[in-house]
This record gives C-alpha cells, structure tokens and sequence, in this order.
C-alpha cells in the first residue's frame, strides 16, 4: 500500500497505521481511536481489523465539488428560530430533501480514484476480491469524552465492490443530516456546518455464525468502575447496539484479573432470539452492489438461544483488552481517568476475537456525572407486596416515575408524543431521541443493558426499563402506571399512579468514626449502588437472599436431579437454563451473588453467613419438600451449624463451600470472610469447620476468617471457649433477644415484650464484647436493634463493639451520630485510609 507524502490535514486517505488518537481533526473520532490503537495496541496482542479513512478534508471537498453549501447554509439560517426546532414535519421535510441532494451528487473524479485505489489495495492486503468492509462515519466532534455525537451518524455493514463502497460513503455523508443529528448539534450549540465527517473503511470480522458485542470498562448502572461488563448475542453486533435483541450479560472483576484464574463474578444468560447476518449478494462477484440489503436478520435456533455466546476464556481476554485500552487511554491519550466503551466481535471463520471500535464513556466519564457525597435512595410509599405488578424488565438507573402510559409504534408516529407521559415502546434507535428527552420514563420490549434507550435514558437522567418482551401488549395505551427501577436490576412497572419517595442523604466522605460503621446487604444487584455510601465493608450477607431469588431451588433437588418426578424436573429445568450440571448452577450462581457483593466493597471484608432457612423454608424451594422434615417450632430446630454436619444436609453444604472457595480462590476475592449461623455448642462448630477443610476452606490459610454469630445464650456464655474455635463474633440481637426473654417475636400476642434493649439483653451483649476482647477476638453486631433505636447503637459504641452493622438507608444518619458521640468520649476520629488496631 502506497502512503502519498505531506501532511495528514492536506490527504484525502489515511490507513489506520498512520493514525492516532490524536488526529480527529482529520479523521473524526471513531476513526482515531481505531488507528491508536492498531498503532499502540496490536503489539500487546489487542487485534483490531484494518482499513483506512477517507478524511474531513475528502469530505469538504466533496461539499464544494457538489456546491451543497449553500443548502446548508439556508438549512442553518431557518434554524436560527429556535421554534423551527420544534416544526418537526417541516425540518423533516428540509433534512431529507438535503440527503437526496448528497446521494445524487458525484464525487470529484480525483477523490473518487483515490478511494477506489485504497479499496483495491486493501483487497490486495487481506487476500479477498471485493472484500467485504463496515463503513463507519466518524465525526470531527464525536467519541470524546465530553461529547456523545455516537450513534448520530450512519455505519453500513458488509460492503462488497467498488459501486456499493461508493454509494455507502455518501450514505454516511448524508446521514450529517438526519433530523436527529440536525437536531443534536443546534441543541449543544454546533453550527450546521462545523461538524466535518470522515468515513471508515474497515475490513469486516464475520461474526453471523460467531457473536459479537459491547463491553464497558465500568457499571453502566452505577459507574462503580472495579468491574468490565460485557454483552454478547449471535451475529454482527449492530442488533445488540440498536437493541433488537437481549444479549447475555458477564462482569469481571479488575482488581485480580491477572492474578486469580476465573474473576468473573456475574452471568447472566439472554434470550439472543435473533441475529444479524451477511445478506447473498444479488449482483455478480466482480463488483457486489447490493440492490437489496447488505444484512439480514434470521432466528437463533433454540439449543443455541439456551447457551452461554462465550467461553470464560473469551469473557477474560476480551476483559483484558479492555482493561488495557482504558489503561492506555486514560495514561497517554487524556491524561486523565477515563472510562472505555468498546465493541467486539468473533469471526465465525478463524473464531478469533477483534476489537473494532472503542470511545470513552459518556454516561459517567463527564464531570457532570461525577459522584458526589449526596446519594438518592428512591422507594415507595406503599407495600410492594400488596401492588399490581404488569410487567418487569431490566432496570435502567435507580429512580422511580409515575405517568401516563403512551404507546409508540413507530417513529412516524412520535410527533404525537405528550410531553411528562411514559413512552412505551418496542425499542428505540437515535431518530427517538427529541421526544426519549421529553418522557417521564421510558418502557421497552427489547434491549439490554447496552442498548440505545439504556444509553440515552442513563445520559438524561430518568428511568427506563428494557427487555420486558411484551411491555406494548401488557400495558394500555393511556392508563395510569409507575416504573421503578429502585429495586436493583429487575424493573417493575406497576398499575396506577403510586406515591414515592426520593430521599437525598448527605454522606461524610473524608472521616470516619473509630466504630467501624459497616452494612448490612443481601441484595447483590444492589451492591454497586450501595457501596458508595461510605462504609467499612459489609457486616452481614445472607446466603439466603441469593438462594431464594437467584436460585430458587433446594440444593440436594439439583444434585439429585434424575431422581426428582417430572414436575419438578421441569420447573428446575426451566430455571438452569444453560446448565448441563445441575448441581453447578447452584455453586455458580451462589458464587456469583457472593462475588458481586464482595467485588462491590473490595478490599474492605464481607462476613458471608452460611445458609440460615429453617426448614419449612428450605421446604418451599423447588423440590424442598421431599428433603426437610415437618417441626413444630423451626425458629429453634433443624437449622444452622446442626444442618452442615447432619447426612440429611451435608452434601447440600459442601456445595455451599464449593462457591465460598470459587469466589476466594478462583475469582480472588479474598475479602470474603465466612460465618457460621446458630452454632449451638463448641463442638457443632468444630465439626461444621473440619468439613469446610476438607473443601478447601480451612481456617487461617490465605487470610480465610470464620466467624460464629451470637445469638445463642450458650455463645455468650461459653464466648472464651468459643474464642478458641473462631476468629470473632458477630451479634445477631434479634434471635438472641428472642432466646434470652423467651418469646417468639413473630408471635403477636407478646410481641410488645420483644426489646433488644432489655436489660437482659443488654448484660449479655456487654459480657460477650468483654469476653471477646479479653480474647483478642473482633466482635461486632448486625443484628436490626442498632438500625432502628439511636440509643441502642450509642450503647454499643460505649460498650467498646469494634463494629455496627446496618441497613443502607440509616448508615449516614447513623455514621454522623456515633462521630458525634466518639467526639464526646473524647476518640478522634479516623481518616477514611486509616487502619485500625485489632484488638
């Protein structure tokens, strides 16, 4: 390939190896990004496919060859009344008859030479005749960080022959003019003819037999950046960008991407029902024109739908690569953090993965969006239980919006949108875009988390739902509804028009109490939100949550799944789709929700409670009833530390250690310390620790501490024998105020004697702190009592606790409390990097 001399702003070709970030002035930022990091990058192993760039210059003087200026001169001077942004028909009308003019003007014969030249060549390079290439528009002011014009412009797929090359570059020089980027550019201020358009010519990666996707070097929800999420469907990627399809979903977590073998802590399989592919070409092999489509979109055949589109070693090298473009970026490109949106692809041929575009992200990258010490907790005002719930989906964001449902077909129809209601619809694409910034709250049945509403709604601010499959058929046009998405990762929307609340919380974010203020948190969807509430780490995390909500299934139904009656079998098998191995879904998802929360709050601990379900509630899993027995008063039986030694539960417990040693050891989240529930004697505790041994998780090796939780009298009472055995104690005050006054606090009768402040509750919590520290032993409490009575939390801290454990909503309040309090004793507080001594 012949590179013509002089300098880059006077070519109308560039080849990516002669590019780099550097040079959007000349080749816009797309195409930037693409030749730094083929230039930077493909040394450490990153495959990016080449091309090369016909420049802003080759632009602008095709404007000049075809005398368009004066057009979009007229087109910028009517806009300068900016009512006439709002005549949507009328600058619909001017926008097209602008593009008509693009597609039926001729290229100056030397510019036309030149890229037909670079085609050839390029051809020549990969060994294909009439190679098939993505032209992809990029402009001079697009893929910044402060700036979002992605999406705006056009990208054409599987472009073959020199007279489809053609007719797809002025395609993209059109799509300058789309209302939608018309509309863009007048609202953040850029004339109509400032933006320059250089177009790319890459070689295509084949991915219609393979996958493809977009990756995100942080949480889209959240922005918590310790983890890369991914997104993967069948075929070429542009179904998962415009949200035609839900893709499956995969985090990984940096922090031990290069040391710990597996550290991918969530998956999440999608229903990838349709796929993009290459269309046959109508016209013969010499010069491919495609009257018809380049692309199709075709079913994905049932037993591919129910799989996982990677491996675990293509999610970690393509986690990898991110991770090293948003190092490279970040350190020599901006100077400054920046996060990467990236997008991927597999050929189906070679089965190699390529990376062919990567911007910052815009969502939380800007300062605007930066995090502050003011956190929203939005919730409802009425009982969820006792709600309508019509559809759910994948929840964008954390707010909640209440309106008027307006369903919306299509985009001939969305100039009849009402301002303040809730857009319903099947997706949405960049020409939404005017009225999505009008909607209370936006309702999709297709997408995922990457898609173009999950985008846009994240960088306006209000919530949307994605992915609720038949959100258009569920809910009427017209009637009263409320969307939240302020339950984690599941989006409701409910009937009728519900009160809420948004409770903003000022956060103390540079001291922090001697007591160390840790969480309670079950919820792992709700982890990366929540850990930016100033915390300690996380004082309590139930086991039971994630079997419940995420599982779902008694664990000894799926080890001995052949054995189960038809029915049950079927309701598992609807369940674990994707798994062969029943018993692996449990360790697989058991450890993923514990991963999440202990990536969420790396590296400070998260005491990780074995399963606590007494048995009418390990009864009512999925094939539970024919593993627990019936008792009489479960609150004081078969449940704890008598379970994980008992044959009748031992198997079920070992599964258990199985996903507690895969998040340690595979994952390397070494943060995760684990507590024994309900452990009735030292000898029971014993026994349930030589078991975990034999798994792996032995006591004392690579920092694994155990914990027992005190909520026995016997705890307290023989606490320096129980010393011997655990590493700390953690209070549970609601069974232990249960057992010391001898009541059932579910029992209405005498639940107004239930008081964690009792006296005698209170002598004994005072003993075992002693009893404790006399060990040497870290004692804590996250039991409800701090959470809800100020004064039993001062009496704690008073008492000596090394730790209190709450519920997100009061840590702030809370937090500035015992500041106070410690102020008082005469403590000083300690800074937010300042590590205590254990006692």
């Amino acid at each position: 390939m012949d590179k013509a001399p002089g300098n880059k702003g006077d070519k109308n070709i560039l080849w990516f190896d002669e590019i780099s970030a550097s040079d959007t002035e000349y080749v816009g930022g797309k195409v930037a990004s693409l030749g730094e990091m083929v230039n930077q990058l493909q040394k450490a192993g990153i495959r990016v496919p080449f091309g090369f760039a016909v420049s802003a210059k080759a632009y602008r003087r095709f404007l000049e060859h075809s005398k368009l200026s004066q057009q979009i001169n007229e087109l910028s001077k009517w806009l300068e009344n900016k009512e006439n942004l709002q005549n949507h028909e009328e600058l619909a009308k001017r926008a097209e008859n602008l593009r008509e003019s693009i597609r039926k003007s001729t290229l100056p014969s030397e510019l036309e030479a030149q890229i037909l030249a670079a085609y050839e060549a390029l051809c020549k390079r990969e060994g294909v005749e009439n190679l098939p290439v993505a032209v992809r528009s990029s402009a001079t002011a697009e893929d910044l960080p402060g700036t979002s014009f992605a999406g705006q412009y056009e990208t054409i797929l599987n472009v073959r022959g020199k007279s489809h090359l053609l007719r797809a570059l002025k395609e993209c020089y059109a799509s300058v003019f789309v209302h939608r980027a018309i509309c863009y550019r007048a609202e953040f201020g850029f004339e109509q003819n400032s933006i320059a358009l250089a177009v790319g010519i890459q070689r295509m990666v084949d991915a219609g037999d393979a996958c493809s996707g977009v990756m995100f070097t942080l949480d889209t929800e959240t922005g918590f950046d310790k983890v890369v999420f991914l997104t993967a469907s069948y075929g070429l990627g542009e179904l998962v960008v415009q949200g035609h399809v839900n893709p499956d979903e995969y985090y990984v977590f940096k922090e031990s991407l290069e040391t710990a073998s597996c550290p991918i802590i969530q998956k999440t399989i999608g229903s990838k029902d349709t796929k993009m592919i290459y269309a046959a070409p109508e016209n013969s092999p010499n010069d491919v024109i495609h009257k018809g489509p380049s692309t199709k979109i075709v079913p994905v055949a049932k037993e591919y739908r129910e799989q996982f589109a990677l491996k675990d070693e293509e999610i970690l090298q393509l986690a990898k690569w991110a991770v090293g473009i948003q190092r490279h970026y970040s350190e020599i490109v901006y100077d400054s953090s920046v996060q990467m949106d990236i997008e991927w692809a597999k050929d189906s041929v070679t089965n190699e993965l390529f990376l062919v575009q990567a911007r910052p992200e815009t969502a939380h990258s800007t300062k605007r969006n930066k995090a502050s010490n003011v956190f929203e907790n939005y919730y409802l005002k009425a009982d969820e239980s006792k709600l309508v719930t019509l559809i759910t989906g994948r929840a964008i964001g954390s707010k909640i919006a209440s309106g008027k449902a307006q369903i919306i077909h299509s985009t001939a129809d969305i100039r009849h949108f009402v301002p303040g209601n809730i857009l319903v619809t099947e997706m949405t694409d960049p020409d939404w875009e005017p009225v999505m910034k009008t909607a209370a709250a936006i309702v999709t049945n297709k997408g995922g988390r990457t898609c173009h509403a999950a985008i846009v709604c994240r960088e306006i601010g209000i919530a949307a739902i994605v992915g609720t499959d038949k959100g258009t058929k569920v809910i009427k046009d017209g009637e009263d509804i409320t969307v939240s998405c302020a339950g984690g990762e599941v989006g409701k929307v409910y009937q009728g028009k519900l009160d809420f609340v948004c409770e903003k919380m000022e956060i103390p974010n540079e001291i922090r109490p001697r007591t160390k203020i840790m969480m309670n948190l079950a919820n792992p969807s709700e982890a990366f939100k929540m850990s930016r509430i100033p915390n300690d780490g996380v004082g309590l995390a139930r086991e039971e949550f994630i079997i419940n909500n995420y599982i779902g299934i008694h664990p000894l139904a799926l080890l001995y799944y052949e054995q189960q009656d038809e029915q049950v079998k079927q309701a598992i098998d609807k369940k674990t789709i994707g798994y062969k191995d029943k018993s692996q879904f449990f360790i697989e998802k058991l450890a993923f929700g514990i991963g999440m929360l202990a990536a969420a709050f790396y590296p400070n601990d998260i005491i990780v409670r074995l399963s606590d379900f007494k048995t009418n509630e390990y009864g009512n899993l999925i094939g539970g009833s024919a593993y627990e027995p019936e008792e009489h008063n479960p609150m004081i039986g078969f449940r704890g530390a008598s379970r994980y030694y008992d044959p009748r539960y031992k198997e079920g417990f070992i599964m258990e250690c199985k996903a507690l040693k895969r998040v340690r050891d595979e994952m390397g989240l070494k943060n995760v310390k684990v507590m024994i529930p309900f452990c009735r004697t030292v000898e029971e505790g014993i026994r349930v620790e030589e078991i975990m041994a034999a798994q792996g998780l032995k006591r004392g090796e690579n920092g694994l501490e155990i914990y027992v939780m005190c909520e026995i009298p016997s705890n307290v009472i023989m606490a320096d024998e129980f010393a011997k055995i655990f590493d700390g104690f953690s209070i549970g005050s609601n069974d232990l105020t249960s057992l010391v006054l001898g009541l059932d606090r579910d029992n209405e009768i005498i639940a107004h004697l239930y008081d964690e402040r009792n006296p005698a509750v209170l002598k004994m919590i005072e003993q075992v702190i002693s009893e404790a520290h006399r060990a040497k032993r870290k004692v804590g409490i996250c039991g409800q009592g701090p959470s809800d009575y100020p004064d039993f939390a001062e009496f704690l801290v008073r008492a000596g606790i090394d730790s209190l454990s709450l519920t997100p909503d009061v840590i702030p309040k809370t937090t500035l409390r015992i500041l106070e309090l410690e102020r008082q004793m005469g403590w000083k507080p300690r800074k937010v990097d300042e590590t205590l001594v254990e006692p």
